[in-house]
């Protein structure tokens, strides 16, 4: 499964079904002892939360919560934006390669204990991390992990499996290409940052016949190792997730044949292992996409403006969370009926005030050390010159004074659908599980949710109004810089969006009296 869109704070959709009753796997060919020499760290944080830090520096978190089921991640710090131009595009395929054969069994006997124990499992790739994760009944824990680790210690990774995942992503990238509202997020992301988080998502397809086992065993001998993994899991009691972890993870990474599809590859290549101290660096601009190819749908134009935001450890961070929300948005026409988001900024002052607008959105992607947000609309190609306008104007006024200025009914409607939507989506366990792997990431530990629901209760229409200010007119410094201008996507005729920079400017928006602070140019890949 690929995530196009995972960045930072957003949540992934987990299926509900489940299977039958199952029957045990026996497990095979791992290592049954304790390899550890020396006392793991162990950190207790109330609600349930702990912390062990194993001596080979893996990170086992656990929450505990009796309930029928059980979930489990393992979360590898390695994406897109660790990747140099000779790993570029290897996550896509590394997340595609998972649940496949191991050191110890087959593809089929892979695929044939999974569908034993039902439940759920699933492998995304995304910018900063890669995420493995499973959920099952309690009595086949053991089994499941035994199953998760070896796809992430010991896959055999064969020419025939990389070939027909080759042919799979080249179908998929065809594919996403067609649809502008998942390959425009890719090319914003393109605009917005030189290389770290504008390296591609998607393997770019020139790439494709240069992929083949070795190098894929070599990205994994790059970033593939305990100390850039952390293991989560909620419904299991911590003293039984520390012993599966030293079981199924410290000790594979010690045994030889575990380790047989890291340790055979070429060289290491340092330069590219020296990536995940690389830090983002924002620097905004403008490109234009020409329209896809007529497929018998109405024809859209496309635009997307974006600036700089916050970090996932700002402390502005829920500010921005809630200004986002506030803002909302959708399209001219919801699955589910009205409701959801109609009282939203971008519903009321836009989506129901012009008719030629096919769909407006804000969105906010957060990561450890920079982030995005913006707004992107659909409208019909005869409106196009005036998208720039409806979504500036849209921005402008959640920090300005006076007629349209934010109010407190409407910041106090974002705050509760902002805490309710926090709450409800913690109800998932699979969501639960990945809020942790990530956070302890990010951030070494959890905060605690009631710790997140004050601080969003303490949220004012002054402190939003603060923070639109600062990521909408181009001056967040995160990492010490800032580029300061928008990031301008279109998809459409050029001619017919006009001159979006001056709008803009306009607008008060972006600050366009400094330069970027860019790193060391790289290839782009989509254009």
């Amino acid at each position: 499964m690929l995530m196009l869109q995972k960045p930072g704070v957003n949540l992934i959709k987990i299926p509900h079904s489940l299977r039958g009753l199952s029957r045990r796997l026996v497990t095979k060919g791992l290592a049954r002892r304790s390899l550890a020499t020396t006392p793991a760290a162990t950190v207790s944080q109330g609600e349930g939360f702990r912390l062990t830090t194993l001596p080979n520096g893996l990170r086992v978190a656990t929450e505990y919560v009796p309930s029928h089921f059980s979930s489990m991640g393992i979360y590898v710090d390695v994406g897109s934006r660790y990747e140099g131009e000779r790993y570029s595009g290897l996550g896509h395929l590394v997340d595609r390669l998972a649940f496949k054969s191991t050191a110890n069994r087959s593809a089929v006997e892979m695929i044939e204990g999974l569908e034993s124990l039902g439940g759920n499992n699933l492998c995304a790739s995304s910018r900063e991390t890669m995420i493995y994760q499973a959920a099952v009944f309690n009595k086949d824990v053991e089994q499941m992990f035994a199953l998760l680790s070896e796809t992430v210690v010991c896959p055999q990774i064969t020419e025939d499996e990389v070939a027909d995942q080759r042919d799979t992503a080249a179908y998929e990238i065809s594919e996403i290409w067609q649809k502008p509202e998942l390959i425009l997020p890719e090319v914003t992301h393109m605009v917005a940052y030189e290389g770290t988080l504008g390296n591609p998502l998607l393997c770019p397809e020139e790439r494709l016949p240069m992929i083949d086992a070795s190098l894929v065993r070599e990205y994994r001998a790059q970033f593939y190792r305990p100390e850039k993994m952390v293991a989560v899991f909620t419904g299991v009691e911590h003293s039984r997730a520390v012993s599966l972890a030293e079981r199924y993870l410290t000790d594979s990474f010690e045994s030889p044949g575990a380790l047989a599809s890291i340790a055979t590859s070429a060289t290491i290549n340092t330069s590219d292992s020296d990536r995940s101290k690389e830090i983002a660096l924002y620097k905004g601009g403008e490109t234009c996409l020409d329209p896809p190819p007529p497929n018998g749908q109405p024809e859209f134009s496309h635009m997307h403006i974006a600036f700089e935001a916050l970090s996932i450890n700002d402390p502005d961070i829920y500010a921005v969370a809630a200004l986002q929300t506030l803002l909302g948005g959708g399209g001219s026409f919801s699955a589910g009926g009205p409701g959801k988001g109609m009282y939203s900024r971008l519903y009321t002052n836009v989506l129901n005030q012009y008719g030629f607008v096919e769909s407006c959105v804000s969105y906010n992607h957060s990561y450890r050390d920079s982030g995005l947000f913006g707004i992107s609309a659909t409208c019909i190609p005869q409106a196009a010159p005036y998208m720039a306008d409806v979504i500036c104007r849209q921005l402008a006024l959640t920090f300005s004074n006076g007629t349209g200025s934010l109010t407190e009914t409407e910041v106090a409607r974002a705050k509760n659908q902002l805490r309710s939507s926090l709450l409800m989506n913690l109800e998932s366990k699979m969501v639960e599980l990945e809020d942790i792997g990530r956070q302890v990431q990010l951030q070494g530990t959890r905060i605690p949710v009631n710790e997140m629901c004050d601080n969003i209760a303490a949220l004012s229409v002054r402190d939003i109004k603060r923070v639109a200010e600062r990521v909408l007119t181009g001056n967040v410094y995160n990492n010490g810089h800032s580029g300061g201008k928008a990031t301008i996507v279109m998809q459409g005729n050029r001619e017919s969006f006009g001159d979006v920079e001056a709008v803009i400017k306009r607008y008060g928006l972006g600050n366009y009296n400094r330069e970027a602070i860019l790193p060391k140019v790289e290839k782009k890949w989509f254009w």
